[in-house]
């Protein structure tokens, strides 16, 4: 069959008669307006001024010459590393437990830490407001530190950052080769030596890369500094300052720039770290399974009990805070802090314009991705365009939501552009999220089309069978389990988002996040965590709706995976 491949004609992917190349060109003419253009503005206005003059570095030496800018930046750069360093170890032990040991209930431990990627990132700041605040329950647990600062930044950026960690670790653990422990345990190698020198090395880049995503998330969040950063200011909210209350927008186009450099600073390390993980795995790798010991195993289910203590205990306090009337002289339970229709500005219709945006993000870029990534990983010509099609599908994931949503203020809101009619409007919040979340998606689609052979598209060509039927009959099926992750994915991070569009929304497109940001802002603390609520729970339903529809799809449709 593979000489039969190297044979016949080239073969068309989607549509005969469309060349590889037009639909290249198509995706790269999309990602001019909607990434570079709005990139390319946001450095003009750093380095120009209002009038058009150019200004060179001089924003930039401003802020270098900015006591109170300085200490910004020490302090992000301060509050990254400390939550790295916990959030790391804490989600270590965690995929430790899960992987390197018979932890019962393992998969609830899995489902606990992964509740916190369903909600929006300032749901911890108002969670732990009422924990740990003037008047939270246990204030007395930070021994007179404060929260409103360095501290309730750490914790609630830890707290949402730990899934990420947890993920890559688990991943890790998962692909180590199960022969290097055998062959330490048949030369009797103590634990302590099999864990320093078989277990670490094994997942050293899972290490890395879990360090540098966690980094790069907490350096550029920003939804917890501006719930419970208090006066510990950090550069997101420093951009947020200077577009919105300042409306300096050229130094806030400096501070953006600043925020980059770190962001690509680890998205290169992360390469790095992908592409030596993959060298190190081998064909002939075994999965490890640890053998029973009671010390140990007992050790990680008191681990993973405390550590899902911890985490219900922060989702637990933002319910209960939705409910109570009037924290702390009245607990009693109500609905009224739901009744968003009383608050000005607000009412139910942030929530339905965040399941509007997350709905379309999803069902459009579900579409999108999978078809550009189609056309990159199956085309045959234009090798030169398909390459900067991938690096161009890799930049956004280096690229701050803060960043990449300024930049569309200044590109689409241009009077002089003709695609200024989009702005405040649902669809430019759609495309902004489409982009902002591209990477991963992108990534993930490649990953599954590339399992498919070439001999499937020469068999189609030989059997003169039309393009469609085997998108349809083979590509389609084999890759729904990832389109299915694609949508769910896609609408999450569509519901949760705050930082791409907090600059893009209108009166009337007021979304549920950006609402719950606002009701903070104004004293609402109980309205604006039922806001949050809302959002989890949403999430939560779209999650069980999409494992029914994934259980029922792939038994109809790869029933073949389990014959």
């Amino acid at each position: 069959m593979s000489s039969l491949a190297l044979n016949l004609p080239r073969w068309r992917p989607l549509w005969q008669g469309l060349s590889d190349r037009g639909l290249l060109l198509f995706a790269l003419a999309l990602a001019v307006p909607t990434l570079l253009l709005p990139l390319g503005t946001l450095v003009e206005h750093a380095f120009f001024d209002d009038s058009g003059r150019w200004v060179g570095f001089a924003r930039f030496l401003g802020y270098l010459a900015d006591p109170a800018l300085q200490r910004s930046l020490r302090n992000s750069l301060w509050v990254s590393t400390v939550s790295t360093l916990i959030s790391v170890t804490l989600a270590f032990l965690a995929a430790y437990s899960v992987s390197r040991t018979l932890l019962p209930g393992r998969g609830l431990l899995r489902l606990v830490l992964f509740l916190p990627l369903m909600a929006p990132s300032l749901m911890p700041g108002l969670a732990l407001v009422y924990w740990f605040g003037e008047q939270g329950l246990a204030k007395g647990l930070l021994f007179g530190a404060e929260l409103y600062g360095p501290v309730g930044i750490v914790i609630g950026s830890v707290f949402w950052t730990l899934p990420l960690a947890f993920l890559i670790l688990s991943t890790a653990f998962a692909n180590a080769d199960g022969r290097l422990f055998e062959a330490a345990r048949v030369l009797g190698a103590s634990p302590f030596r099999v864990f320093r020198t078989v277990t670490l090395p094994s997942v050293r880049y899972g290490l890395i890369g879990s360090a540098v995503v966690v980094f790069t998330q907490v350096f550029t969040d920003f939804g917890v500094p501006k719930v419970i950063g208090g006066q510990y200011n950090v550069l997101p909210t420093d951009i947020y300052k200077q577009v919105i209350g300042q409306h300096n927008f050229g130094m806030g186009s400096a501070i953006s720039l600043v925020l980059i450099l770190p962001a690509l600073l680890s998205f290169a390390v992360d390469r790095w770290s992908a592409s030596k993980q993959s060298a190190a795995l081998g064909a002939r790798a075994t999965r490890y399974t640890p053998p029973p010991d009671r010390l140990r195993d007992g050790l990680a289910g008191v681990y993973a009990l405390l550590l899902s203590a911890a985490v219900l205990a922060v989702m637990g306090m933002a319910v209960y805070a939705s409910l109570v009337s009037y924290w702390p002289y009245n607990l009693t339970l109500t609905l009224d802090n739901y009744r968003f229709e009383s608050v000005p500005g607000t009412g139910w219709r942030a929530f339905r314009n965040s399941l509007e945006l997350a709905f379309h993000t999803a069902c459009f870029g579900t579409v999108l991705v999978f078809l550009f990534a189609y056309f990159t990983e199956k085309g045959r010509k234009g090798v030169l365009l398909r390459n900067a099609f991938r690096l161009f599908a890799m930049l956004p994931l280096a690229i701050p939501g803060l960043v990449l949503g300024l930049g569309y203020v200044f590109y689409f809101n241009a009077p002089g552009n003709p695609l200024n009619v989009l702005y405040g409007g649902m669809s430019l919040l759609v495309i902004c999220t489409v982009v902002h979340f591209y990477s991963v998606v992108h990534m993930t689609a490649a990953t599954a089309i590339n399992q498919l052979d070439r001999e499937f598209e020469a068999a189609n060509a030989m059997l003169g069978a039309p393009a469609w039927r085997l998108l349809r009959k083979v590509t389609l099926p084999v890759c729904l389990p990832a389109i299915l992750d694609i949508w769910f994915y896609l609408f999450v991070n569509g519901i949760r988002t705050v930082s791409a569009v907090i600059f893009l929304y209108a009166t009337d497109t007021t979304l549920a996040s950006v609402a719950s940001l606002n009701l903070d802002d104004s004293g609402e603390t109980a309205e604006a965590c039922a806001m949050a609520v809302l959002i989890v729970l949403a999430c939560l339903l779209v999650r069980l709706l999409h494992w029914l529809v994934s259980k029922f799809l792939l038994a109809r449709l790869q029933h073949w995976r389990h014959s």
